[in-house]
């Protein structure tokens, strides 16, 4: 890949509306980012909308900016892009990080939950993390408060992978200063935002897909009904990976989460042996094998006006998954996904978590 080309495919990820879905359909279609980058109005206006593209000069600032960190980007097709993270669907097409970027390639085991959670799972979080460590794992975790923290603090010796919902350059929670220091020097430290960005509400559920995607499994210690924690399991146990909880009291509510997924399938996790047993049995055939392909999602050349306004006389502010809009309109995917990707580029589509859009 030329220099030009990852800076347009940087400048691509950057501009609005331009998802990671939107990404590979476009890269599917043009080839190149540069080809992209000048479709983006021509494709918005037939979607009934104007767009435009990031100034290039923002995103020289950026580079530069991530440079004096001591930071570098890793974008899909990079020989040391994470491997398990690029079979992830919806995987980021940029990261930025600064480390140690081949700790991504171990074996990688995601360990999350409480962020009030109480001392004995603290403790325990600590131990096991030091315990897969001493055992050659990697072990991932998001770098909040909680059961998060001790596990960073537990594997920091031996190599651990913190993600984080904002620019390399700002601390959350404040306290782990520090501790996030330390795992950009000794560890790795991963992130999707450019540097200045503040970790805003929307951002963490999109870091939970990072770090479910780098590892081979999850480990939920603590964690509440309805809690992030719940849906880095849920994303985990979508792509193939093991899912993993520890059991805790029923008269604990932080402990519901946990004690919920073990009846709905999830094993049973005592001690860091519980942990390497239960990735060590994954069927490889249950993860996607491979690059996530980007024409995975086709995209056509040329839609008739009566094929888009098929489309759209199907969508509605309810959801509904893209192949459901195939089946009903009895058009190619191809065809569909470019009204889809028209529709999104001029601002009248919202792409949702599986799969599923609706208007705006």
């Amino acid at each position: 890949m030329s220099e030009q080309e990852r800076f347009d495919r940087l400048r691509l990820i950057r501009s609005p509306r331009i998802g990671p879905v939107s990404y590979r359909q476009l890269l599917a279609r043009f080839g190149t980012a540069g080809a992209a980058l000048r479709a983006i109005p021509d494709l918005a206006a037939r979607g009934g909308g104007k767009a435009s593209v990031v100034d290039a000069g923002a995103v020289e600032r950026e580079i530069a900016a991530s440079r004096a960190l001591g930071a570098r980007y890793l974008l899909m097709g990079d020989a040391d892009y994470p491997a398990l993270l690029d079979q992830f669907e919806g995987a980021p097409p940029a990261l930025i990080v600064r480390g140690d970027a081949a700790l991504a390639a171990g074996q990688c085991i995601a360990m999350v939950g409480a962020r009030n959670a109480s001392a004995a799972a603290v403790r325990f979080a600590r131990t096991l993390a030091q315990d897969l460590g001493q055992r050659g794992a990697v072990v991932v975790s998001g770098l909040a408060r909680g059961i998060d923290t001790a596990a960073h603090q537990g594997s920091v010796g031996s190599g651990t992978i913190g993600v984080i919902a904002c620019g390399l350059d700002v601390v959350f929670p404040p306290e782990n200063r520090d501790l996030q220091a330390q795992i950009a020097d000794s560890g790795l430290l991963v992130t999707e935002h450019p540097p200045g960005v503040q970790p805003l509400a929307r951002h963490f559920p999109a870091r939970n897909r990072i770090i479910a995607g780098l590892a081979v499994g999850t480990v939920v210690v603590e964690a509440a009904p309805k809690s992030g924690s719940l849906i880095t399991a849920r994303l985990a146990g979508e792509a193939g990976r093991e899912v993993m909880a520890v059991p805790g009291s029923p008269l604990d509510p932080r402990a519901q989460g946990c004690n919920q997924l073990i009846r709905e399938g999830a094993t049973l996790i005592q001690n860091a042996d519980d942990v390497l047993e239960a990735v060590g049995s994954i069927d490889i055939r249950m993860v996607r094998q491979g690059s996530f392909d980007f024409a995975c999602e086709p995209v056509s050349s040329d839609v008739a006006a009566g094929e888009r306004s098929a489309v759209v006389a199907l969508l509605g502010h309810a959801p509904v998954p893209a192949d459901e809009l195939i089946r009903l309109s009895g058009l190619s995917p191809a065809v569909v996904q470019t009204v889809l990707l028209e529709l999104e580029l001029a601002e009248r589509l919202d792409r949702l978590a599986g799969g599923r859009v609706s208007l705006r």
